[in-house]
């Protein structure tokens, strides 16, 4: 395996805790449950800022790694999260120290044996996660059918792991993982364990930088490029709205579009300068609150992207639209929580749709904040366990949104 970094341990958290042998640090199951779920705060922007708070001279190439541990995390049902944080170590946090480098996208030192063996080699970033991630629920017991890695494949097919995993008692945890990833490193399960700590006693008290990046990771797909829009003289093919909600998700992130007043009326100079998206606070009074993401900016010219901004109850002017008014709009804000709201609001004759995201226990308050705030006269349709099953559910009120 590669060259880790050594750090020093701390005090558990109760969202680690899981059965473990006794010398190794305590780390959670591999397949998520009831009781064993990611933490709503472990988003992919929290992730991806804490990572360049570690390694300050990242790679640009790796900005959305976060969204493709979180999006086959997800779908292989996995703690993904740990799986980020054994990257890390694994990694040096995406400074490759080790036999491993860069170019190989291999994240897990996969066939990397040590003795300068290099290990194996993934077409891209989001391939070498799903690669790490197969293998990771592989020591579970479950099949993976046509896995990405060489490594998976071998060891399924040799049984090297049977007799050990019918050896386990109870759930299969990173905790045991780690006694036969890094059999001569008893420091391993430490060192993610660390990690782990650091990360969720930190990060977790500060919002989402990237909130748009979970809607991504849930919904969208891993391009930049600006999704293409039909002439108006031609009649646009009919899209499911998962289509529409990848769609809009990579026009607004092609089109760098900035956080935006809910229905301000776009109008005057532009930068093509694009600005961070910014999240609402949990705590703030609804009056603190700055800023919405917008999704969906119709009628912007490419590379040219229309922005509008809400600062108090005053809509600053910006770029100008040049498309007729829409009948309804999409937008999503965040509290960064894990559910998520769709609020309806009129104005100025535009059927507003936004899907704000918040935090469990908080959901009337956060919605009415943001009411208060961005959508005045608004109301509260329906509550969702993800932000991804809101955008679907707008997509339906709002299909041209």
């Amino acid at each position: 395996m590669l060259t880790r970094l050594a750090i020093p341990a701390l005090i558990a958290m109760s969202v680690l805790y899981g059965t473990a042998p006794a010398s190794a640090a305590r780390l959670p199951g591999i397949k998520v449950a009831p009781n064993n779920v990611v933490p709503a705060c472990a988003t992919p922007g929290r992730l991806m800022a804490f990572l360049r708070s570690r390694n300050t001279r990242m790679n640009p190439r790796y900005d959305k790694i976060a969204v493709s541990y979180m999006r086959h995390g997800e779908q292989l049902g996995i703690r993904w999260d740990i799986a980020f944080f054994q990257m890390l170590v694994e990694t040096a946090n995406l400074a490759y120290t080790g036999d491993v480098d860069a170019s190989q996208n291999n994240f897990a030192g996969l066939g990397a044996t040590g003795g300068g063996v290099k290990g194996e080699r993934f077409r891209d970033v989001d391939s070498g996660v799903r690669a790490h991630l197969e293998h990771v629920l592989m020591y579970t017991g479950e099949t993976i059918q046509n896995p990405v890695a060489e490594r998976t494949r071998k060891v399924q097919e040799w049984n090297v792991l049977t007799s050990w995993q019918r050896s386990i008692r109870g759930p299969m945890t990173f905790s045991h993982l780690t006694t036969k990833w890094a059999p001569s490193d008893r420091g391993y399960s430490d060192d993610i364990k660390s990690i782990a700590d650091l990360f969720y006693q930190g990060e977790c008290n500060r919002p989402d930088p990237e909130p748009q990046l979970v809607a991504l990771a849930r919904g969208g797909k891993m391009t930049t490029a600006a999704a293409k829009t039909p002439p108006a003289t031609q009649k646009p093919a009919t899209a499911s709205s998962a289509d529409l909600v990848a769609s809009v998700i990579n026009r607004n992130r092609a089109q760098a579009a900035d956080p935006s007043g809910l229905g301000a009326p776009p109008a005057g100079g532009s930068s093509n300068k694009p600005a961070p998206a910014a999240t609402l606070s949990p705590d703030a009074p609804a009056a603190d609150a700055k800023s919405v993401t917008v999704l969906n900016s119709p009628g912007a010219k490419e590379n040219a992207p229309t922005k509008t901004a809400m600062v108090a109850n005053e809509a600053k002017k910006a770029a100008p639209a040049k498309s007729e008014p829409d009948k309804c709009r999409v937008w999503t804000a965040s509290y960064g929580g894990a559910k998520a709201i769709i609020i309806k609001a009129v104005n100025n004759d535009v059927v507003n749709y936004t899907v704000l995201d918040v935090n469990a226990g908080k959901e009337k308050r956060e919605a009415e904040a943001y009411i208060a705030a961005y959508a005045k006269g608004g109301e509260t349709l329906e509550e969702f366990s993800s932000a991804s099953a809101a955008l679907d559910k707008a997509f339906q009120l709002c299909p041209e949104g």
